[in-house]
């Protein structure tokens, strides 16, 4: 796993947070919609924020049975998660008021997004969704993996 840099240069790419549901789209499901994200990760366009809460729950969610069917290979999305995300600490004191998630297990991906100053959260979850205007706000956008543009991105 990437460790955060001490420093980080004025001209490094934006940060992104991808909930679980995003990055099954990128690894397991290959779905069209989330692919020009996923390149834009690859391309170092953008950089991958993640926390080591986000690592245990798309570990579990992998080997959930259900997923099976679509033949994915959980210790490969595990390799590819640590060698691509750069962890950051979980958050613990976030600035007032917080934006609060409906749904309790999403609430890390908004937290951490917010605590680290992320341009961009990638999601298809109703529940962060509904957060986009109060994120926006506060420098924060909440995207699905469809609405992302290049052209979005800050030079």
């Amino acid at each position: 796993m990437n460790t955060l840099p001490d420093g980080l240069s004025a001209g490094a790419a934006p940060w992104l947070v991808a909930d679980t549901q995003v990055v099954l789209d990128w690894l397991g499901f290959r779905d069209a919609a989330a692919r020009p994200l996923l390149e834009a990760v690859l391309a170092g366009r953008l950089r991958w924020l993640a926390s080591a809460t986000m690592r245990n729950e798309l570990a579990h969610t992998l080997h959930h049975p259900t997923l099976a069917r679509w033949g994915h290979q959980a210790e490969h999305a595990l390799t590819f998660f640590d060698e691509r995300a750069t962890l950051h600490p979980d958050p613990t004191a976030l600035p007032a008021p917080r934006l609060v998630c409906t749904d309790p297990d999403d609430q890390v991906f908004i937290d951490t997004a917010l605590a680290h100053d992320a341009a961009w959260l990638a999601t298809r979850d109703r529940a962060l969704l509904t957060l986009r205007r109060k994120a926006l706000l506060r420098g924060l956008r909440i995207i699905e993996p469809r609405e992302w543009r290049d052209a979005d991105a800050p030079p």
